[in-house]
């Protein structure tokens, strides 16, 4: 089958799709034939080297192949033993935990555990439905960490982002009072779920929860009241003032990500997708992605 693979780390030339073999699933694990994978940030720090640097991948010894990509969108395509409730054929998305598979999302087919795959949101175009498991399951552990009563204060810095963007919405319906930076292009879509909008050269003060997708380090403890709580998905932060800091991971989950596919069925999350992308123009989509203002997410089909 065919795959993004780099034998190298540096920029988007780096990139190949190459043939590798295809991968065959296990006992409780599910085969899917990839339609959709997204190009996320976390892409290109992994094509870099940045996340070997960063010690969030492991370096590789020697000559080396490594793949690329976290979401799946696709369609079920061989069952191992003992799985039940799925069928090939059934339309299905995952989050693909690629730090630790040699072969990543951005591939013709791809193995995961039975537990980690949800149903394709109903009515959602197979594009759309690739934005949902990475940012969408960060989003919803990154509140689990947070720990906020119904009424507390949230500073999502970095609100119209594939993750903030996703925490905004989930926070609002949690309960929560919302404040999120955003830029004047992003204002009127960050209003409309539901929160307050700050620039991020005005950050308010004495705020019970912040949650910082934007990667502002330490800049983000300024806001958080002494006590409070700094959950960070970029890097860990550390604490002062009797701050709690956690830097938040994501949590491969199918049943939470069928809860989440619901809301997007609903029209209760929002999926953005800035453009589209053959998987033999991955450079080009990582050159776009990097050169910013982006406003929403890059996507490979198949």
């Amino acid at each position: 089958m065919r795959a993004v693979v780099f034998r190298e780390f540096g920029g988007p030339e780096v990139l190949e799709v190459a043939e590798v073999p295809e991968p065959e699933p296990g006992p409780g694990e599910v085969r899917i034939a990839v339609e959709a994978a997204t190009v996320n940030p976390v892409d290109l720090a992994t094509r870099s080297g940045f996340t070997v640097q960063a010690g969030l991948a492991p370096a590789p010894e020697g000559p080396f192949v490594r793949g690329l990509g976290w979401d799946v969108a696709g369609r079920v395509d061989a069952l191992g033993v003992g799985v039940e409730g799925l069928r090939p054929g059934d339309a299905v998305i995952t989050v693909l935990p690629a730090f630790a598979v040699p072969v990543g999302a951005q591939a013709e087919k791809v193995v995961v555990p039975a537990a980690d795959v949800a149903p394709a949101p109903e009515g959602v175009d197979v594009a759309a439905a690739a934005t949902l498991p990475l940012n969408a399951l960060t989003a919803a552990a990154a509140l689990d960490d947070l720990a906020a009563p119904e009424t507390s204060s949230l500073l999502v810095v970095g609100g119209a982002g594939g993750v903030g963007a996703f925490a905004v919405q989930l926070a609002v319906r949690a309960g929560l009072r919302v404040v999120a930076t955003a830029s004047a292009r992003d204002e009127e879509a960050v209003r409309g779920y539901g929160a307050e909008v700050v620039r991020r050269d005005a950050l308010p003060t004495g705020v019970d929860r912040v949650l910082d997708t934007a990667g502002i380090g330490a800049a983000a403890l300024a806001p958080v009241r002494d006590g409070g709580t700094l959950v960070t998905v970029a890097g860990p932060v550390p604490a002062e003032r009797g701050i709690r800091s956690v830097q938040t991971m994501v949590r491969p989950d199918g049943v939470r990500l069928a809860e989440l596919a619901a809301l997007a069925a609903k029209g209760e999350l929002t999926l953005t997708v800035a453009g589209t992308y053959p998987l033999d123009d991955v450079a080009a989509a990582h050159e776009r992605l990097a050169g910013g203002g982006v406003g929403g997410r890059l996507v490979l089909l198949v």
